[in-house]
């Protein structure tokens, strides 16, 4: 380690846990010369002084690389910190005419195989899915993992409902996703109702778009998010994906929010 330079992610902490004594010593002592940190650490024991710490003992700290990156890989660790709940990601299937079922409720199966394994795939990255009583009602879901290796991998099954059912957590409202324990990020899988309950708590953060190429028309989609003025929906998601899933097509854009306090760099 001496004279060699260290990549991290997240600034290295300043202070001392159970876990062990504070980075920004333990990089001291092995003798680093240069240190390059995507971004801050938001904790207030750290928010910049683990930096400091080693600039201090004539270390080159170089803050910001790649940041956005880091972000998004620590998604629900910030979250968790900065906001005081999960990252929430919110997943929609729609046609190209926006519908996310028939008339009649139909949604099954609105995007084909290759974007369903691709929702597996998200499922297995988050700790908690979310539906609401509708859909629970309508489609008896499971909400597990079916892509071969990763069925370990199911989430904790989350209800947005006034009533126990056995099997599942049940929260009350949106923002009780807050008391959720051991959950850093959430999937939200839910109808439009749900969905929209979601967006008018402005609770999402990622926006997962599947979009099939069929036109159902006069189909279900989202009811009243809370918006009074067509000028407020503008600048609100930043998009920062879009691939080709088989015949579909996935767009997934993030949340533009002003920098919460302590998050720098």
């Amino acid at each position: 380690a001496p004279r060699a330079t260290v990549y991290v992610t997240l600034e290295p902490c300043a202070h001392v846990s159970p876990r062990g004594p504070a980075c920004s010593d333990l990089l001291q002592l092995a003798g680093v010369a240069r240190v390059v940190v995507a971004m801050e650490d938001p904790d207030v024991r750290t928010n910049g002084a683990g930096i400091a710490r080693l600039r201090d003992a004539g270390i080159t700290a170089e803050v910001g690389v790649r940041a956005d990156e880091a972000r998004r890989a620590m998604a629900g660790f910030l979250a968790r910190r900065l906001l005081g709940r999960p990252h929430v990601t919110l997943k929609l299937a729609v046609s190209l005419d926006g519908a996310m079922a028939l008339a009649s409720g139909q949604s099954v199966w609105i995007t084909g195989p290759q974007a369903r394994a691709h929702a597996h795939l998200e499922r297995a990255r988050h700790e908690a899915i979310l539906v609401g009583r509708g859909t629970f009602e309508a489609d008896a879901p499971k909400l597990d993992v079916r892509l071969a290796g990763l069925e370990s991998r199911s989430p904790q099954r989350i209800l947005l409902s006034r009533t126990e059912t056995d099997g599942w957590t049940r929260i009350a409202a949106p923002a009780d996703i807050s008391t959720l324990e051991a959950v850093d990020h959430v999937l939200v899988e839910g109808g439009p109702a749900t969905a929209a309950a979601f967006l008018a708590s402005d609770l999402v953060d990622r926006l997962l778009l599947y979009r099939a190429p069929i036109l159902i028309g006069g189909g279900r989609t989202l009811p009243d998010i809370g918006l009074t003025d067509l000028a407020d929906a503008h600048g609100r998601w930043r998009p920062i994906e879009s691939r080709s899933l088989g015949s579909d097509r996935l767009e997934v854009y993030e949340r533009v929010r002003e920098p919460a306090p302590g998050e720098r760099g």
